[in-house]
């Protein structure tokens, strides 16, 4: 079973987890739960009642409280995740797959022909194949409410490049349908993610305000994220070591953001300054597993980034260096220095 960012699956135990990354243990899914049964839930499924959960904390707390067995030391991620056996999963969802069903469908809801339409357009003005866009999320997963967004997903560095730029034109164009978030609905997403990534309200309009990625299509929110493809992505799992090595505060230049679109995403830097934390060299990257860093900084910009020192060792390259990881704790931040 090959599982990659963006994917949902389905336990028998009837929890839908999201997957995290493109590298996992044999015979195992690294994922967190996303939507769990609850006779308060919101969201109707077949036979179920399922309530969302967003937050880290709060899915590592529900996993504690019912499915402790899923919580684990990974050796090689050198921290603590949830991984899944592949013999626990019932349903494997898959974006290109749900994608392809509405447009074969002759009965979507409007927040399905929403989505369709989206993915139409982007693909039109991108000029790239439908193999390439999926769509996940709470319609993927047929877990939606009347507060859904749309969640495309782009695959291929050529096509998520071409992917981004149609977006930038046609949020440009008055008649597209997409509209970038008024300073009134960028308050409205720093008050929800701030829970989860604290910045001040300025410093998150100064990066989030220029993110294409994201914004309303036809009065709904969308958040698009793109992700390498699986010939693009040669490492396996083992092959890169990583070691907690403390919890860091820096400042720094972005040196190259080439890789900064994609989810996970990495920002290589240079003149780096710890400014608290353990005085570890070389920190050489940024890198995030969530999708609300990307695009975060581009190059020559300077940063202020507050995270979780790794030590990185390549068994293949013999390779060692450092990098913060941000994105786990609410405390974690990546902000522009002006």
């Amino acid at each position: 079973m090959r599982a990659r960012e963006g994917d949902l699956i389905k336990t028998k135990s009837n929890v839908v987890f999201d997957v995290k990354g493109l590298v996992h243990p044999p015979n195992k899914v690294i994922a967190f739960p996303r939507f769990i049964p609850s006779p308060q839930g919101t969201r109707q499924g077949k036979d179920t009642l399922y309530s969302k959960v967003y937050s880290l904390g709060d899915r590592f707390k529900y996993l504690q409280e019912n499915h402790p067995d899923l919580i684990v030391f990974d050796p090689v991620f050198g921290e603590t995740l949830c991984e899944i056996p592949t013999s626990q999963i019932a349903e494997h969802y898959q974006p290109p797959e749900k994608l392809a069903s509405l447009r074969t469908s002759k009965n979507l809801s409007a927040l399905e022909n929403k989505a369709l339409r989206l993915a139409t357009a982007l693909k039109e003005k991108a000029d790239i194949p439908w193999s390439a866009i999926g769509i996940s999320g709470s319609i993927m997963a047929g877990l939606t409410n009347e507060k859904s967004d749309i969640d495309p997903l782009v695959y291929g560095v050529e096509n998520c490049r071409k992917a981004y730029s149609a977006l930038q034109e046609l949020l440009k164009t008055a008649d597209s349908g997409f509209k970038p978030y008024s300073r009134e609905e960028l308050q409205t997403l720093f008050d929800f993610r701030s829970k989860d990534t604290q910045m001040s309200f300025e410093d998150f309009v100064l990066v989030e305000s220029r993110k294409a990625f994201q914004g309303m299509f036809m009065g709904t929110d969308y958040f698009i994220r793109f992700v390498k493809d699986w010939p693009e992505t040669n490492e396996q799992y083992g092959d890169v070591c990583y070691k907690n090595s403390g919890y860091a505060k820096i400042t720094a230049n972005i040196a190259d953001d080439s890789d900064s679109l994609f989810t996970p995403c990495t920002y290589k830097l240079k003149d780096v300054a710890v400014v608290e934390g353990p005085k570890l060299t070389p920190i050489t990257e940024v890198v995030s597993f969530r999708g609300r860093f990307c695009q975060q900084a581009t190059n020559t910009e300077a940063i202020e980034a507050q995270g979780k020192v790794e030590f990185v060792t390549n068994k293949k390259s013999g390779r060692e260096h450092y990098r913060l990881i941000i994105g786990n704790k609410p405390s974690d931040y990546m902000v522009l220095l002006h």
